[in-house]
Parts: C-alpha cells; sequence; structure tokens
C-alpha cells in the first residue's frame, strides 16, 4: 500500500511537472521557434501548402515544378534564425527575429539580367519548342518584361542559376502574436515577410 501510494505520488509529481512544461513551452518565442522549424523539417503543413502552391502555378511544365520544388525544399533545409527580441504587452505580443536564407531575389534579378542580354543565345541552346514563346516575344506592346516572365527557355535558365545558389542573405521579421483562451496563437504573416522566408523579398 505504501508502495502504492509513492508510485501514485510520483505520476502526480510528474503529471504536474509536464503540465508545467506544457505552460512554459507557450511562449510567443516558442510559437514563433515552433513555425520556422515547421520549414526546416519539411512538415506535413508545409509540404501540403507547396504542393498547392505548385499545382496553382500554370506558367511552369511539371518537370520544372518538380525543380522548383527541390530549389525551395533546399531553402527552407537552409533556413536559420535568431531570435533578437520578444515584448508581450497583455495578450498582444511581438517577437522580432533574423533570419537566413539562401539569395534566390539577386539570383533571379541577375539571371533576368543575363538572360536579356543573351536571349537568343539561350533560347538556341535550349531543347524544349517554344511556341508559346514565339507568340510572346512577336507582340512588342507586352514588352521585354512578359516575354521573359512567360518564356519557357527563361524559366529553365532561372530554376538552372537557383539550383546552383548558394549566397545568403539576412531579413528581419516581427512575427505578430495574440493569447486566445489562454494559448498565444500568431497572425498570418504579410506577403512581403513570406517572400522573407522564400529569400525572394527585394528590399
Amino acid at each position: 500500500m505504501k508502495k502504492f501510494a509513492s508510485v501514485v505520488l510520483f505520476f502526480g509529481v510528474l503529471l504536474l511537472l509536464l503540465s508545467g512544461c506544457s505552460n512554459a513551452m507557450d511562449t510567443p518565442t516558442s510559437k514563433v521557434e515552433e513555425f520556422l522549424g515547421k520549414y526546416q523539417r519539411m512538415d506535413d503543413d508545409v509540404v501540403s501548402q507547396l504542393d498547392q502552391v505548385l499545382k496553382d502555378d500554370d506558367s511552369m511544365n511539371d518537370d520544372q515544378k518538380e525543380e522548383y520544388r527541390s530549389i525551395l525544399e533546399k531553402q527552407y533545409q537552409n533556413l536559420s534564425y535568431k531570435i533578437e527580441n520578444e515584448e508581450i504587452n497583455g495578450d498582444n505580443a511581438t517577437v522580432d527575429v533574423e533570419i537566413e536564407v539562401l539569395d534566390y531575389a539577386t539570383t533571379i534579378a541577375k539571371a533576368k539580367e543575363y538572360y536579356e542580354e543573351h536571349k537568343d543565345e539561350i533560347e538556341k541552346e535550349n531543347q524544349e519548342e517554344q511556341s508559346d514563346n514565339d507568340n510572346v516575344v512577336e507582340d512588342a506592346t507586352e514588352g521585354v518584361e512578359e516575354a521573359v516572365e512567360e518564356s519557357a527557355a527563361y524559366i529553365d535558365y532561372k530554376l538552372k542559376e537557383l539550383k546552383s545558389a548558394s549566397d545568403t542573405t539576412t531579413y528581419n521579421i516581427t512575427f505578430y502574436l495574440t493569447k486566445e483562451d489562454g494559448e498565444w496563437k500568431l497572425q498570418d504573416l504579410s506577403d512581403l515577410d513570406l517572400q522573407k522566408i522564400h529569400g525572394l523579398y527585394e528590399g
């Protein structure tokens, strides 16, 4: 009986410790770390969102989409961050984070500039038919930018450059949180902040 009471007491203390740990883990900073960790681990939620983004994209063919998937996965797995500050004001909080990601924005800008200067040469080397691109190029009113964006040859070249990208850049993101029913909840990130996580922000 005495031994049973000791076991019950042990589990009672353990439950208190576990519940204390649970509450201790529910901080604004821990929620941000959990969010960014999902990218680093390629969590199911992140994979599902990536699948949907690629499915909705009609500018790339299936092979290009798979290439782009591997490029984004590389970005997520190389993402690193540092918590700079946490500030709590009642049921509202902010967490300032510095993230380091592969600099895809600069890579794309350089690829576009190079492509525009060597367009004929690159398209000649491209193995795929460019019938859609020919129609776009012939329409001068669309301009060079539209032609570049829709060119299958340009997409292939851009993906090749992104695949070999190794330079990194840092961005600052402020995460906003509110406490609901005693639990901290992350507010949705802006499109600009999401671009930072993807290394695509040109700011």
